[in-house]
């Protein structure tokens, strides 16, 4: 049997699939790969639930799953919210963030050195507090 592995009493030819769990909001339906205490689709609170395992095969990096893919949406069908946005105070800023910074969200402020990335964050969140 040489290549063959043992486990417990038996033997097996292959690899064995290992397993992750996908939890889905109870909610809006969201399926994520990680459990969080808010839903990252509708922000509720406590409704992820673990739900049909993810098998993933050490082959090629495949995953292999009983669940059917989503269906793409066109881009023309896709519908944005409006969002109340905060302005910063500096018109350029302001129009590159879409019309001011989303509550809650992200901005990644990158450039080389020097080149006044402090300066403009400190401007902002001076105009912002002084608001």
């Amino acid at each position: 049997m040489r290549g063959a592995k043992t486990v417990g009493a038996g033997a097996y030819r292959g690899e064995i699939a290992r397993t992750h769990p996908r939890y889905t909001c109870q909610e809006c339906g969201q399926d994520t790969l990680s459990w969080a205490g808010q839903c990252p689709g509708c922000s509720e609170w406590n409704t992820l639930v673990e739900t049909r395992p993810i098998e993933v095969s050490k082959r090629r990096g495949r995953v292999v799953s009983a669940v059917a893919a989503p269906k793409p949406v066109a881009l023309r069908d896709v519908e944005a919210s409006s969002v109340s946005r905060v302005r910063t105070g500096i018109g350029e800023l302001d129009r590159v963030l879409g019309g001011g910074l989303v509550p809650g969200s992200l901005v990644l402020l990158g450039g080389s050195p020097g080149i006044g990335k402090s300066t403009l964050t400190g401007m902002a969140l001076g105009n912002i507090a002084g608001a």
